[in-house]
């Protein structure tokens, strides 16, 4: 049997290229490979079940790593938070109704 390395270079599942290939895809494959004779049917159905795994585990990660990479943007770039944000607000709401209050009040007062 090939080396698994030679498996994966037929299958073109290096790098970022591994997130495209579907399990269908994936099936056809490694169909190819057990009808060539390259892989038995138990290793085939293994071989898939793995790399679907390693698939979904690599795009997890590449995921996490986005998601780290862009809070880390976002902290660098001194951006307000939607809660700091809607904090703001709510003090706005709050100061301007402090204001019209106090004009209220004016307005009695210059009425008296």
């Amino acid at each position: 049997m090939r080396q698994i390395t030679e498996i994966w270079k037929k299958a073109g599942l290096f790098g970022i290229g591994m997130w495209a290939l579907t399990e269908e895809k994936l099936q056809d494959i490694t169909d190819e490979l057990i009808e060539n004779g390259e892989m038995q049917k138990e290793e085939g159905k293994k071989f898939v079940r793995d790399l679907m795994d390693e698939q979904k585990k690599q795009k997890q990660e590449m995921e996490n790593k986005i998601s780290a990479k862009v809070q880390e943007t976002v902290d660098r770039a001194d951006l307000a938070s939607k809660s700091e944000v809607d904090e703001l607000k709510e003090m706005i709401r709050s100061l301007e109704s402090k204001i019209d209050n106090l004009k209220s009040e004016e307005e009695e007062e210059k009425d008296l």
